[in-house]
Parts: structure tokens; C-alpha cells; sequence
């Protein structure tokens, strides 16, 4: 079965652009276009497409309040935001509200296709110039991160669960603890790992592999 996937984008000739690169990978459909948010909720519905790719500055329904209204009513549809910003604030709303991936609109026709092959499979995608930058902004570097042995499993599970961008509160229900059990288990690792911000963490968990993203397109 194709990877059933719909483009957001405000830009007719980007999202034309989008499809003839998608259209012409046997595994991918492109199932429809939208160029707002709010139309986009409405093609999610009927067409439950496996990933979307949401533009992630548009007129009209914020692009992060849709992500998290489809999260919400498709919670199987993965996400891959469009953007031109390497922006770390960006990258952490993003991720935030639940998105499986983050690629910058001047990326190769290549990492595009790659991206949505990955999150299809359920792994993360970045830009490799966004994972770039993220480390070197992180405060540290591949030879000055924190061995990931100090760390217990449940805290290698809550890594992991933050860096995905699930929230204090999604952690608790996931895993069945109290909201302020994984409080302590985030003061703790990140006591241990003298990491001081979310930042720092996703660079950690990308780093030591906690969490998977492709380095290369």
C-alpha cells in the first residue's frame, strides 16, 4: 500500500513542485492539497492520508494549533513540517505539538522523499543543516556529552519520551506514573547530564541515539 500523503502549503507552485517529486516514487500517493490549515483538517478526515507535509507559517488557523487538532483526530498521521527557518525555537515548537519531522524547503528532492519514508516507519526526521545546528547552539559537542550509562532505564525512557516533544503530563499517562514522578525524573537526569534546557536534551538524546535521526539524506 502507498504512503498516502497530503501537501500543505499556501504557495500553488511550491505544492505543485511538491507532488511532481512525490508523484514519482512507486511507494508515495499524494491524495490531496491543501493551501490553509483549516482546509487541510478538513482533507485529513477524508482521506486519512499516513503523512502530512504542513507548511509551517500560514494565513488564517495557526500551522502548530492544526498539528495538534490532527494529532488529536488522527493520531496515527505523522507530520512533517515545511520551513525555511533553522530556528531552534521553531524546532522545539514543533516538536512540541507532535511533529515527526522537520525539513527546511531548500532541501534536496532526496531528503524529502527520505523524510517521509522515515516517519511513515515511525522514526524522527530532521534536516541534517537543523541537526547541524542544533548541536553547535546545544552548549556541546560529540565529545563533550554526558555518558548515557549514568542514566537509569526508566530515565533513558523519559529521554527519549521528551525528546519526541510529549509533554510532563503525556509522559505521566503514557506510562502510567504520576505528573509529578516524571518531574523528578527529569530533575534528576538533568542534574546528572548537566543539561539545562530542552534544547540540550533532544541534541543528547540524538547524539547517544536514544533517539533515531538519519544524519544523511
Amino acid at each position: 500500500m502507498p504512503i498516502k500523503t497530503l501537501i500543505v502549503d499556501d504557495h500553488t507552485l511550491f505544492r505543485e513542485g511538491l507532488r511532481r517529486v512525490l508523484d514519482h516514487e512507486p511507494d508515495i500517493e499524494v491524495v490531496g492539497e491543501a493551501s490553509d490549515a483549516r482546509t487541510a483538517l478538513e482533507l485529513v478526515d477524508q482521506f486519512r492520508p499516513h503523512v502530512v507535509l504542513l507548511d509551517i507559517g500560514m494565513p488564517g488557523l495557526s500551522s502548530f494549533e492544526a498539528a495538534r487538532m490532527i494529532q488529536k483526530s488522527n493520531p496515527g498521521t505523522r507530520l512533517i513540517f515545511l520551513t525555511m527557518y533553522e530556528d531552534e525555537e521553531y524546532l522545539l515548537q514543533c516538536l512540541e505539538v507532535g511533529a515527526d519531522g522537520y525539513i527546511l524547503k531548500d532541501a534536496p528532492a532526496s531528503q524529502l522523499i527520505g523524510a517521509v519514508r522515515d516517519v511513515y516507519q515511525g522514526r524522527k526526521y530532521l534536516s541534517p543543516q537543523v541537526l547541524d545546528k542544533l548541536v553547535s547552539q546545544s552548549g556541546f559537542g560529540a565529545h563533550g556529552v554526558p555518558r548515557s550509562s549514568s542514566l537509569t532505564p526508566r530515565e533513558r525512557e523519559v529521554v527519549k519520551m521528551i525528546a519526541e516533544g510529549n509533554s510532563v503530563r503525556q509522559i505521566a499517562q503514557l506510562l502510567g506514573l504520576s505528573i509529578k514522578t516524571i518531574e523528578a525524573h527529569k530533575f534528576n537526569l538533568m542534574r546528572k547530564l548537566n543539561i539545562h534546557n530542552k534544547a540540550q536534551l533532544v541534541t543528547y538524546a540524538i547524539q547517544k541515539k536514544i533517539v533515531r535521526v538519519p544524519l544523511e539524506a
